[in-house]
């Protein structure tokens, strides 16, 4: 992929499984101009998925695509500068031009908390059960394993007595609402300085 000049806002390209609310959320930060960026296309595994309706809403492309090659194929197409994994539950193998160029958000401190499997309510719950003091989330580079990649930044929460799943998930949530649109700024900035 050829260098882009570092004024140039980067497209993204999302990836998600469910309701979209991190896509919802990356639209408002662009849209209140505190994300510099504009979204390329928008992808699901599911075709059912609520996120593709949310994205077809505010005038963006959205495919139902299954297979990596063809999701390849579409994010080429558009012209991403980066893929956000926006819950995407899918593991997908990164091909070598989007090497460093594919983020995922993860609802926990990661290296905790994460691996196959471990997604939305499964992590809270696993927090809870563990008695930890705190949570938070984890935007991580993406590699051929779930949860692994390169952590670009982390914001932690408190895990405060008498929470459930669902309280614990939306003070994480709220985190990452900050948290994710911060890291593709910073990371965009950094694939510039090199």
């Amino acid at each position: 992929m050829a260098p882009v000049p570092s004024h140039h806002r980067p497209r993204l390209g999302v990836l998600l499984s469910g309701t979209g609310r991190t896509l919802q959320n990356l639209i408002d930060r662009i849209v209140d101009g505190r994300l510099r960026a504009s979204i390329a296309g928008v992808a699901s595994d599911r075709d059912d998925a609520y996120g593709l309706q949310r994205a077809m809403e505010h005038g963006l492309d959205a495919q139902h695509l299954r297979e990596p090659s063809e999701i390849w194929s579409y994010l080429q197409e558009v012209d991403c500068d980066l893929v956000i994994l926006a819950g995407y539950l899918r593991l997908l193998p990164i091909i070598p031009d989007f090497k460093d160029r594919v983020l995922n958000i993860h609802p926990s401190l990661l290296p905790k908390h994460g691996g196959k499997g471990m997604h939305g309510d499964r992590v809270h719950a696993s927090v809870l059960a563990a008695k930890e003091t705190e949570s938070g989330c984890t935007v991580h580079l993406c590699n051929e394993r779930y949860d692994d990649g390169r952590v670009l930044l982390q914001a932690r929460v408190p895990v405060l007595p008498g929470d459930d799943v669902k309280k614990l998930a939306a003070r994480v949530f709220a985190a990452e609402c900050e948290a994710y649109p911060a890291a593709i700024a910073m990371h965009w900035q950094t694939l510039h300085a090199r």
